[in-house]
Formats: C-alpha cells, structure tokens, sequence
C-alpha cells in the first residue's frame, strides 16, 4: 500500500467522457487527493463499467482563482478547447508539476508548452472508450489490450505510478511516434466517419465503407510513415481489423459531440494529418475532403448553438 509520502495532488481539467472516467477511478482508489476543474458546481461522480458501477464523492472547483499548484494536472478537454484551458493551467502548474495530456492527435508538448510556463508536459495516448451520460455521470468501455500509451521514460513511468490500483493498464513504450500515429490512423476514420454518418461503430461492417476507410487510412499512413512513424506495408489492413473489434454500440468522441450540437476536433485529428502532409509535401486528397466535410458540419453546429442562446 502506497505510503502518505507517495499521496500527490491531481487536477482533472475537463470532466467529460475522458476526464470523467479517470477522475473516477482515481477517486475511488483514494491514493491521492482529486480536484475537478470544471464550469458547474458538482460534488459526486458515477462511473458505469463492466465491473460494476463506481459512484465517488468530488472535490469541484469553478474558478481558477481557487486554484493553487498541484503535482498533475491531466488535461482532458477536446483538443479544440485547450486554451481556453490557459487560466485552470496558468494557476495549478509550478516548476514541480507534471501536466498529462489526455487528449486527441499528435504534438501535445509544442500544443501545451506555452501554456504551461516551467510545467512538465506528458504525452498519453488514451484508447478507452467513454461516454458522457450525465455531468456526474460517465460510461467506461475497455477497448483493446491497454488504456494508455506513453513514453518508456522517468515522465511515462511516473504516469504509469500515478493509476496504480485503478486497474488501468499502460504501456510503456520505445517508440512513443509511432503509437501516437496509429491511434490518429484509428481515430482518422472512426471519429469522421460516424460523425458525417450520424451511426455508431456499426457503420464500419458496410463493405463501402470499409473500401473509404481503407483509402482513407492508406493515405494517411503515407504521411505517418514521412512524419517518422515505423508504420507496416499492411498497416492501413491492420487498423480496419482494429477498428472492427470494437462493439457495434459503441459511438466516438465525435458522434457524440454531433449529437450534442458541440463543434468538433476536426483540427487535431484530420487536420494534422493533412498539416503533416503538407509539411512533409505529401498529398492528402481523401483527408483533405473529409476535412472540408468536418469544418463545415463543425461550423454549422456552433451557428446553430449560438442561434439557440440569442
């Protein structure tokens, strides 16, 4: 059992589906002190698993002006919204914090370092799946062999310390680039595609469909490879496998979001495929397309949002 001197204070920023699950389990293990940044008053929070429900109290905070450092600070707003996430940061990151991102796409240390001042940045690749029912309510699904990748480094391992006894499994990994491609690779296709289709992950046993994703997923790892990534010849048939294993109920960050009327992270994902291509002069004509797609669906759902407030 860990002693009092390994209890470290950890703020969530973002309590969403992503934020939501890990604040929950957090809390429930009880080995550290759990702090919820968010914009509504809460004061419990609800975790649905296979294993059984989890129902926690939470400490919430509202205001950054209540904050003060802490030892982490996990970052699990859409990527869209991170500097909107300046205050929250600016307040509980000092010298000695470690800031996770637990968010979508790649680049996360150049995307939170001048946010951060003097702050460690720790890139994760989150594959759970999450659905945000309720504000203090959340569901957690399993989905492949780990729930977290990050580097096999001193920051990785600390990550990897910090979810003891949440039953969490991380993966502590060399070749932390090329994770990080395959899980856009899955989230290229996944996220878009239910998104533009309004259908859940069932969508993907459409033999159509898996001809687009295939192209799409081709494409994109063209890029991946130029970026760095040790991407296989067959990886494009090895993400559609992957992609396949999920439930057909299951939905994705995206879909959700459509049907909540919210903007998408289109940027973060199909947009850094083809800001890589790009850079690296490789043509991105499918992912291009299905940003176009994304940017304008996006945009619809924030005129409509702002139509309904005035």
């Amino acid at each position: 059992m860990a002693g009092q001197s390994d209890r470290k204070t950890i703020a969530v920023i973002g309590l969403g589906s992503i934020g939501g699950i890990i604040a929950g389990l957090l809390r429930a293990v009880d080995r550290h002190d759990v702090i919820a940044c968010v914009r509504r008053p809460l004061d419990h929070l609800t975790v649905e698993r296979a294993e059984g429900i989890v129902e926690v109290p939470l400490l919430a905070l509202t205001d950054p002006e209540q904050a003060t450092p802490v030892d982490w600070v996990l970052l699990c707003t859409k990527a869209q919204d991170t500097a909107s996430s300046a205050p929250w940061l600016e307040k509980l990151c000092g010298p000695q914090t470690r800031v996770a991102v637990l968010q979508s796409g790649i680049g996360h240390a150049e995307r939170l370092a001048p946010l951060v001042g003097t702050a460690t940045v720790v890139p994760t690749i989150v594959y759970y799946n999450g659905e945000r029912l309720a504000p203090d309510r959340v569901r957690f699904r399993r989905a492949g062999e780990h729930e977290f990748a990050v580097s096999d480094d001193a920051e990785g391992r600390a990550f990897d310390a910090l979810l003891d006894g949440t039953a969490m499994r991380v993966l502590r990994t060399a070749d932390f680039t090329t994770r990080a491609w395959r899980k856009l690779l899955l989230n290229a296709v996944a996220n878009p595609i239910t998104a533009l289709t309004l259908q859940r992950q069932a969508v993907f046993r459409r033999e159509d469909i898996k001809t687009l994703c295939r192209a799409i997923l081709e494409e994109a790892a063209m890029v991946g490879r130029a970026d760095g990534a040790d991407l296989a010849p067959d990886e494009a048939e090895q993400m559609l496998a992957t992609l396949l294993t999920y439930p057909p109920d299951a939905g994705t960050s995206m879909y959700f979001d459509r049907l909540a009327g919210r903007p998408f992270e289109a940027d973060a994902l199909t947009g850094a495929i083809v800001a890589a291509g790009r850079r690296h002069r490789v043509a991105t004509p499918l992912n291009g397309l299905l940003l176009t797609l994304l940017r304008a669906t996006s945009d619809g759902l924030r005129d409509n949002a702002r139509g309904e407030r005035q």
